[in-house]
């Protein structure tokens, strides 16, 4: 569908352009990708016609520019050049015509894209957990780091390899070994996310045996393995019929992640993303915290959530309080449950280890009853009429306005703290005002204010309007 598509733009852009019917500002193939300019003056009828034009249909370019919703286009594999108050303008990775049927030149294209390693994470912050599916064979052996990668049949073809986000894609990276079944090469690896594929005598293909695979929006379909950190084990129920492992991670679904049946009783492996994962167990319908794990949080029922901690936990402390009866800690971390999280007491304070993986979040202390902010902690987001204490955990974004070196404040507001104008301050660092942020795979919309005035970042050309007129600077962040 891909190579059809790019071709056929290719063939109709050279058409129209010896017609004298396609217009430069309209579509352009340069430096091996493809430019499309959309007029935002265009009626309905307009854009449909200018999507039929170019073989568009699938982008639905009317309900985009009406909603102003460019996810869409991200996922698949257009980049936003231009986002004016006249036109939007996408571009799209192509290839050469000689090189439209060759998968290899098609990935090679991937690995020099100057995102490569943000378009295959090995851990990503909207990713909570990952769980292997298999068919018709054994998830891959995995001794500490070592991942068997294993192909089954083809036994008659003359050379199998194996290529993946862990080898940048390169063609001759890991020759596979032949065994009585099948194919084997075994791989380092840390425990995240990977894509992959194996090369049958020069053909590419997706692993049959394996039900997860993705598009990586530029027309590759890939498998994806992950690579484990922790076995859920339940050591009883030896002759249940079913067991199901549920958790915080996966919305707790029932039937989502099926336990596999093992001498003593039941296990499953699962990649989990650093943070406080709650969990039980469903036996034959009934559900059950894990028995031989003593880490426990109440679970709003009159029962208790069985815990996994991945990564160092980030001490929570509260100053004073000496006569409060009971202090609890609830945040966005954990649903905003207020008897969750109860802290401990100390002589000074109040205190409760907690971790958290990348990002931010609002909390707030209950001390018996009534919800106080971190007074400890500057930062804050404002909504519905009252302020909660805002925490950054591992920044991945520094935001940065040039000038103004007599401003006397400087502040940052986005979606990511619900446009709160007064809590993070910037820092004048040289010519120049920073802050550092953790910023979700996706779509953000921000502004600057310096001395009580709202401005768009003027570093950045890629803006859209808002309900106010005054617009709001852009920015997008890959995987």
């Amino acid at each position: 569908m891909e190579v059809r598509r790019i071709g056929y733009l290719l063939g109709l852009s050279l058409l129209m352009v010896l017609s004298g019917r396609l217009r430069a500002q309209e579509f352009t193939i340069m430096n091996n990708r493809m430019y499309v300019t959309v007029p935002k003056h265009l009626s309905p009828e307009q854009l449909d016609s200018f999507e039929v034009r170019f073989d568009l249909s699938d982008l639905n370019l009317r309900s985009i520019l009406q909603k102003g919703k460019f996810d869409r286009l991200r996922k698949m594999g257009w980049r936003i050049e231009k986002n004016t108050a006249g036109v939007l303008q996408i571009s799209r990775q192509v290839l050469g015509l000689s090189d439209m049927t060759n998968p290899e030149k098609r990935i090679k294209l991937t690995e020099e894209h100057p995102t490569f390693a943000e378009m295959f994470p090995i851990e990503n912050d909207n990713l909570k957990y990952g769980y292997n599916r298999f068919v018709r064979k054994r998830p891959f052996l995995v001794r500490d780091s070592m991942v068997t990668f294993y192909m089954r049949g083809h036994l008659n073809a003359r050379q199998v390899m194996l290529a993946g986000s862990f080898t940048n894609w390169q063609f001759n990276a890991l020759s596979m070994n032949r065994t009585d079944s099948g194919w084997i090469m075994v791989v380092k690896l840390g425990a995240g996310k990977y894509w992959y594929k194996f090369i049958i005598d020069g053909g590419w293909t997706t692993d049959p045996d394996n039900d997860l695979h993705e598009d990586d929006g530029r027309g590759n379909m890939n498998s994806v393995y992950f690579k484990p950190n922790y076995t859920f084990t339940l050591k009883r129920f030896r002759n249940a019929r079913e067991v199901y492992l549920s958790g915080n991670f996966n919305n707790w679904l029932r039937h989502d992640i099926a336990m596999e049946p093992t001498a003593t009783g039941w296990e499953v492996d699962l990649y989990l993303a650093a943070g406080t994962h709650t969990y039980k167990y469903i036996v034959d319908g009934t559900w059950y915290a894990d028995p031989d794990n003593p880490n426990q949080l109440p679970d709003g029922e009159r029962g208790f959530n069985s815990v996994v901690r991945i990564g160092k936990p980030r001490i929570f402390f509260l100053k004073g309080y000496g006569t409060a009866q009971a202090v609890f800690l609830a945040g966005s971390f954990n649903d905003w449950k207020r008897e969750e999280l109860s802290m401990k007491k100390t002589a000074e304070g109040w205190t409760i280890p907690y971790t958290l993986g990348p990002g931010n979040y609002s909390y707030r202390f209950f001390v018996d009853g009534k919800g106080i902010p971190d007074p400890a902690n500057p930062y804050f987001v404002s909504g519905n009429g009252k302020s909660d204490s805002y925490l950054i955990v591992s920044p991945n974004f520094t935001f940065r306005l040039h000038g103004y070196g007599t401003a006397e404040k400087v502040y940052l507001a986005g979606d990511f703290n619900n446009w709160t104008p007064n809590s993070l301050s910037m820092k004048r660092i040289g010519d120049e005002w920073i802050f550092s942020v953790h910023l979700s795979v996706g779509k953000h919309l921000y502004k600057f204010i310096v001395d009580s005035q709202w401005m768009i970042d003027p570093g950045n050309q890629l803006w859209e309007d808002n309900e106010y007129g005054t617009n709001n600077s852009v920015i997008w962040i890959e995987h």
